[in-house]
């Protein structure tokens, strides 16, 4: 019995001493965050655990230690406070990139012995780089590019024998490049310095760009301050004659060649843009089918590009959008969406828009709108991008939609989806699309409401997303496939938006519930029943029992409930648009659908984000 008191004693000093050093772990993290201004929150609170709640913070896999600290653009202002990450001696990830720190290289990371990857790229450092980093001996990632670092490179950069990758480029460095003669070295970029002198024998394997921008020699003595090597001077008449003639004769081939391409190229944008013409789609892409640094390329400003809005729990900027690991969720009303899991794990849906007609300043003002509305039920915008060429919007990532659950998957294997889980959707997207309404004087237009943009929050309700968007796209085009039975009859002619037209919109939503048919479908042949008129068919014969979806009716005590709701929606699918309800007033009514459902709560604002 004694050993195992002594066991146990043994137990609670370690357990103790555990909780010690996580807290010092955590009060230093604290101290960093108080004392250095930054433009974004973080959700760092003394109360929750360091572990597993804090945003950009990794422990280690027994919570005792923190072991990762990735804060890219978060806003970081100013010179970096010292003994605060210094404390985290534990530290093997530190990522503080894209913010606007500045002053020298904090010469307290000595004590960041654990460090294997560091990166401080796209900040204000300046000075001098450390003279001895031999003390991160584990260092495999050294990122210190797009900063004002001058002086040299310090030849103690030689003594990281496990470094993979080096990047010093758009600095202010000068001197003749050390000869490193790292074993493991397999990415170096020194560019854009100021950097003289010849490459060193053990880096001649690097290209020519990971040099450029600086006054070095290679072996052979060219100079590498550019990309384009000089033209060959001819030593006589005749090999200047000769030249001429070779390098006319390069120049038609080249017109004639980029006479092709540039035929070729208007041939296959004319077939691609027949392709993107179906707003209708959406199917979903193999993983990393479509990487998005393909697919955003033009989006350059990897700094300041995003623009993020308050409460955002996110810690990444455009860069780490590139980066992600990326899969196309579909095609859209107003443009692509991807799923994009970012370096710490979280997901987002990253939106590029096509077709936006506002300017710059309307666009902001709309987005600042937009990304202003915090609700319960409403799909959160987080940041958006805005440039000539690319439009972008980061949301939440959820992953079940009301379509999918209604149309997805069939057979066998598929499923039910029961009555009060449809009821449940649409009481949650009713206050979202409520809400919406209220915002901007009452005036302001969800504009796209469908199945697909309506998903399932944390608790099971419905949520609504891609709202306010036809306000800054061109007009809407004519209906098209799935979207058009979506659309109010009076959109078709004035191709505008209005709260009236979300009601009717809606309406077609709560009858793809009652149903579980899509808003245009096929009966039998191939002639496409739209799904409004349908339903009024079948009523007007006072069929109403054969509306229904037959999976509902395995139900009981829910037909009067069913038959409730259905005119609640024939109501909102009214074809004067000021014979539908208000959203308020069609809030209560699904509300008292039914008044002893335990699960439907009252409606408690923003309390989550939407996730699945």
């Amino acid at each position: 019995m004694g050993g195992i008191s002594i066991l146990c004693l043994v137990l609670v000093i370690l357990c103790l001493g555990n909780a010690e050093v996580i807290d010092e772990d955590k009060r230093a993290l604290l101290d960093f965050a108080e004392t250095l201004p930054h433009f974004h929150g973080l959700n760092w609170n003394e109360s929750y655990s360091v572990c597993g709640r804090w945003i950009g913070v990794a422990c280690n896999e027994d919570r005792t230690r923190v072991i990762g600290l990735r804060l890219p653009g978060v806003g970081f202002s100013g010179e970096m406070p010292v003994n605060t990450i210094s404390r985290l001696s534990a530290l093997q990830v530190l990522s503080l990139r894209s913010n606007e720190i500045s002053g020298s290289f904090p010469s307290d990371f000595t004590s960041l012995k654990n460090l294997s990857m560091l990166f401080l790229e796209f900040n204000n450092f300046s000075g001098p780089l450390p003279t001895d980093f031999s003390v991160w001996e584990h260092l495999t990632v050294l990122n210190l590019s797009h900063n004002h670092f001058n002086g040299s490179i310090p030849r103690s950069l030689s003594r990281l024998t496990q470094l993979e990758s080096l990047n010093l480029a758009h600095n202010m460095l000068s001197g003749e490049i050390p000869d490193l003669g790292l074993p493991n070295l397999e990415e170096l970029d020194l560019s854009q310095n100021n950097l003289t002198g010849v490459v060193p024998k053990s880096l001649e394997k690097f290209p020519d760009s990971s040099f450029a921008g600086n006054g070095v020699r290679s072996v052979d003595s060219s100079l590498m301050q550019s990309d384009l090597s000089p033209l060959p001077r001819a030593s006589s008449k005749k090999e200047r004659d000769r030249w001429k003639d070779t390098w006319f004769l390069a120049v038609v081939i080249g017109c004639g060649a980029l006479g092709l391409l540039a035929f070729a190229f208007l041939c296959c944008a004319c077939c691609c843009s027949r392709r993107k013409d179906d707003d209708g789609f959406t199917g979903k892409f193999p993983k990393g089918s479509m990487s998005p640094e393909k697919e955003l390329s033009g989006a350059q400003d990897t700094k300041n590009g995003l623009v993020f809005f308050e409460g955002c729990n996110y810690a990444f900027d455009l860069e780490d959008l590139l980066r992600a690991s990326a899969e196309v969720l579909g095609k859209g009303t107003f443009g692509m969406s991807y799923k994009a899991i970012l370096e710490d794990a979280n997901v987002v849906v990253v939106k590029r828009l096509k077709e936006v007609s506002a300017g710059k300043r309307e666009f902001e003002q709309q987005m600042d709108l937009i990304g202003s509305i915090r609700h319960e039920n409403v799909v959160a915008l987080r940041a958006y991008y805005y440039s000539k060429d690319e439009k972008l919007m980061v949301n939440d990532y959820c992953s079940l939609s009301a379509s999918a659950l209604l149309h997805g998957q069939k057979g066998e294997d598929r499923i039910p989806l029961d009555w009060g889980t449809r009821l449940r959707i649409a009481v949650g997207a009713a206050r979202g699309i409520a809400h919406i309404h209220s915002k901007n004087g009452g005036k302001f237009v969800h504009g796209n409401i469908r199945s697909s943009n309506i998903f399932l929050n944390s608790c099971q309700y419905g949520c609504v997303s891609d709202f306010g968007l036809a306000a800054v796209m061109s007009p809407l085009a004519p209906p098209i496939s799935r979207a058009a039975g979506y659309r109010a009859p009076e959109v078709s002619d004035t191709r505008k938006a209005t709260q009236a037209s979300d009601v009717y919109s809606f309406g077609v939503c709560l009858l793809e519930l009652l149903t579980g048919k899509s808003p245009v479908h096929a009966t039998g042949g191939d002639e496409l029943i739209h799904l409004v008129r349908w339903v009024h068919s079948v009523v007007r014969e006072e069929w109403t029992a054969e509306v229904f979806d037959l999976e509902l009716l395995r139900y009981p005590h829910v037909e009067e409930e069913m038959v409730e709701m259905l005119q609640i929606a024939l109501n909102c699918v009214a074809r004067v648009p000021d014979q539908r309800p208000k959203m308020p007033d069609l809030l209560r009514m699904i509300e008292d659908v039914r008044h002893s459902l335990a699960e439907i709560q009252p409606d408690i604002g923003y309390t989550a984000s939407c996730v699945a």
